[in-house]
């Protein structure tokens, strides 16, 4: 078998606030393998983006503080690395592309000096090569007059050009894993059409794909495997085809079934009942139960993650009892995703 590229075990991250101390992610454990494609998804507020930047330590300290987990990357715990030589992993083996651009983009410098300074930080390569290859880069995610661009600041810029510039900062370097949180939020649908090209190309030199997103189309397009968080916790995970042809948790359920479906000519979208339970108050055992509609006696127990099939698993007591489980979805998240 071989060594995942990276294997994250146990990993909570929690933070403290004027109203008390809660858990954006709670004891989440899985794997990415060289050259795979992961989609996580979930609802706003779930720990999607506070898992990617666990990954790389850039949770800022205070409000927030790692609590327990490895996170092993290429065979070392980057939770043992030391700030030095954390700083050579990020940009370089695991970029990240950050949900708003503004937070990863320096106000105070040029976009061309920026990209130059990540460049040079890495690889060793003359002023002028590193202008050109940068240079080349704006070219490639679609940026109109390039060479100009390279001379304006972050702010003269729109949000889908702040993104754009994200993005070749991101994948100029050719990482061994991607960590992409919502990368194409702000971009018309030619230039995520692009994008997402960009990233399958490089897929093929091995390189791996962390992809946060709400978009299920998204992820039926661009991933191999799924990994669904609800409320910190990981609900289930599962190659593409269990995940949309044989989901095995009501949450995973629940959003598929809020896909719209044109073949229906329905004018009103299905939705998961309840509201989402607050992180300083959620329930005893299962953080679900009160907004599923199949929850039981035992649902007051913390689920474990029970197999559901062959590397598919759900933290759902119904796939430790089946009975008549999983409820049949006819492959209506698979149909509406295409």
């Amino acid at each position: 078998m071989n060594t995942p590229l990276l294997d994250i075990k146990h990993l909570s991250v929690s933070f403290e606030t004027d109203e008390g101390r809660f858990r954006a992610v709670d004891d989440i454990s899985f794997h990415i393998n060289r050259g795979e494609s992961v989609g996580l998804v979930g609802e706003s507020g779930c720990g999607k983006s506070v898992t990617a930047l666990g990954i790389t330590r850039l949770i800022p300290s205070p409000p927030g503080k790692i609590e327990s987990g490895q996170v092993i990357f290429e065979g070392n715990d980057l939770m043992l690395r030391k700030p030095k030589e954390l700083r050579q992993v990020r940009g370089a083996a695991i970029s990240m592309i950050f949900q708003e651009p503004l937070s990863a983009l320096s106000p105070l410098h040029r976009i061309g000096r920026q990209m130059i300074e990540a460049i040079g930080f890495h690889r060793a390569m003359p002023k002028k090569a590193a202008w050109e290859y940068a240079l080349s880069w704006l070219d490639k995610v679609g940026i109109p007059d390039a060479g100009e661009r390279m001379f304006a600041y972050p702010f003269q810029l729109s949000g889908g050009m702040q993104q754009r510039v994200m993005i070749a900062m991101a994948l100029m370097l050719s990482p061994s894993l991607i960590i992409a949180d919502e990368p194409t939020t702000a971009l018309d649908v030619t230039t995520q059409a692009q994008i997402f090209a960009l990233i399958r190309q490089m897929k093929q030199n091995d390189t791996s794909l962390l992809l946060i997103t709400h978009d299920l189309g998204v992820v039926w397009e661009m991933c191999d495997r799924v990994i669904v968080m609800y409320a910190s916790k990981i609900v289930e995970i599962g190659s593409l085809e269990d995940i949309f042809s044989r989901p095995a948790h009501p949450y995973t359920i629940g959003l598929l079934k809020a896909i719209p479906k044109l073949s229906t000519g329905r004018t009103r979208l299905n939705a998961i009942a309840g509201q989402v339970p607050s992180p300083f108050n959620y329930p005893k055992g299962c953080n679900f139960q009160e907004r599923c509609p199949h929850a039981f006696a035992r649902c007051v127990e913390d689920p474990a993650l029970f197999e559901s099939g062959k590397d598919h698993y759900a933290a759902c007591f119904l796939v430790d009892e089946p009975g008549e489980w999983p409820v049949p979805l006819e492959n209506a998240g698979k149909d509406n995703a295409r």
